[in-house]
């Protein structure tokens, strides 16, 4: 799928130490990690507290107006990636990220800082609006343009796939802190007083780590790879307009990718989550066995990166696809027995390989996919794409189909859902060239 350019070779620079690659990869994932732990505890807060909190109405459309405005920050993380890839194809990798995490970072805090409605009526509402958009706008820069900062360092590496995964071991970090945060805190007080003001330090959680990256990031030197791009080559005046106008079906496809990791995201970590409630097991042992699949979603990723550097980028992200088919349902199947063990097993495969295989390749396809002109715009773009009609709408569809069948049937048609999703991946997948051997210092477009 590559073109090389006609005066690439200008481009070279001498690769990085080891040591150095890892500074980079290590500075990468924070605010992804902070991404990763908003995702999982704004989703438990708008659920359990925003409900009440910030809407004077009955309980049941408290919620409902809460995920709503918790599902908006997803929505608009294409904006986020737009604005922010612009910055990182013109000005540099590092400098987007750190500008995205000081947004991230002051919007975190003042969704914690917010009022409720007993003190500001219905403003109290709009400003939590306001500064969730701000946070999803901020979390659209994050991922791919992490991921090609990253990849682009390690350009001249043999095992890109390990190094890209660095971004992609935020996810079960952040997941590790945000249930680690949340049992903390709701273990540590009364329910009255985690309503009160117990959620908001989950917030101020978020804030603390996203200082600390701010931080480190400050400390790192920009991609190597674009530096020199920008001493040899003008810089594209717009680079996220040319990248949809110039490669809108590489942005597309690639996004049909994700979006299976979106829905089995949802399929096992969170109508998981309920539906192992239903089925008998504790809200406690269901978060207990969300822990160990994360876990397990680390070793895992580890293995495949190292996997992806040996065998390519294509039979890996095509394994945790089969896998994702063929497990859909029986998934469910194993929650059923109300084993605990067997229960483990189910959120092990279906979440921790699914995803953790899958992510083991994930940074490197999407940025060994866009040339180094508009690289950030083109991974992130076709990234947060995919989070819009994967893992959000994957939910919304869910919720429908709950309320039109109930949970104890829902499971079927949801996991032929997820089964579409993954032939949509698979042909996408079958359809890109696999990007192993490519020389990324020629591939600047």
């Amino acid at each position: 799928m590559a073109k090389k350019s006609d005066s690439d070779s200008s481009l070279d620079f001498n690769a990085p130490t080891t040591s150095q690659i890892a500074k980079v990869a290590t500075g990468s994932i924070i605010g992804s990690i902070i991404e990763q732990y908003d995702f999982l505890v704004t989703g438990i807060i708008a659920a359990t507290v925003w409900g009440t909190v910030f809407f004077h109405t009955s309980l049941l459309a408290g919620i409902a107006a809460a995920l709503s405005i918790y599902g908006l920050g997803i929505i608009i993380r294409p904006v986020g990636a737009y604005i922010f890839g612009h910055i990182a194809d013109r000005r540099g990798r590092r400098d987007s990220l750190v500008y995205a995490l000081v947004l991230m970072g002051v919007a975190t805090l003042l969704i914690g800082l917010t009022p409720g409605y007993a003190t500001l009526g219905i403003a109290a509402a709009v400003l939590l609006l306001i500064f969730r958009l701000l946070q999803g706008i901020s979390f659209g820069a994050e991922f791919g343009t992490a991921s090609t900062w990253v990849v682009e360092y390690a350009a001249k590496s043999k095992h890109r796939a390990f190094w890209g995964a660095w971004t992609g071991f935020a996810i079960p970090f952040g997941l590790l802190l945000g249930f680690g945060s949340v049992l903390a805190i709701t273990g540590s007080m009364s329910h009255a007083a985690f309503m009160s003001y117990g959620w908001r330090i989950l917030f101020g959680i978020g804030f603390i780590v996203a200082v600390i990256g701010v931080i480190i990031r400050m400390r790192l030197s920009d991609s190597l790879l674009f530096d020199k791009f920008k001493q040899k080559r003008k810089v594209l005046e717009y680079p996220a307009s040319r990248v949809w106008k110039e490669m809108p079906g590489r942005i597309l496809g690639t996004s049909l990718v994700n979006a299976m990791f979106g829905g089995a995201f949802f399929l096992a970590f969170v109508f998981g989550t309920s539906y192992m409630t239903a089925v008998g097991f504790s809200a406690i042992t269901a978060e207990e066995i969300g822990l160990i699949a994360a876990a397990g979603m680390f070793v895992f990723m580890l293995i495949a990166s190292v996997l992806a550097d040996k065998y390519g980028r294509k039979p890996i992200l095509m394994v945790a696809a089969i896998v994702l088919f063929v497990f859909a349902i029986p998934y469910f199947a194993l929650i059923n027995t109300g084993n605990f063990w067997l229960a483990t097993l189910a959120d092990l495969i279906g979440f921790g390989f699914v995803f953790g295989f899958g992510y083991g390749a994930i940074p490197v396809f999407y940025t060994e996919n866009f040339p180094t002109k508009y690289r950030a715009s083109g991974a992130s773009a076709g990234y947060q794409i995919s989070q819009v009609y994967g893992g959000g709408l994957v939910p919304i569809l869910a919720g429908m189909i709950l309320a039109a069948v109930g949970i104890h049937i829902a499971y079927l048609y949801i996991g032929i859902m997820i089964m579409i999703y993954t032939i949509a991946a698979m042909a996408a997948i079958l359809y890109f060239k696999d990007t192993t051997k490519l020389d990324l210092v020629k591939y600047s477009g």
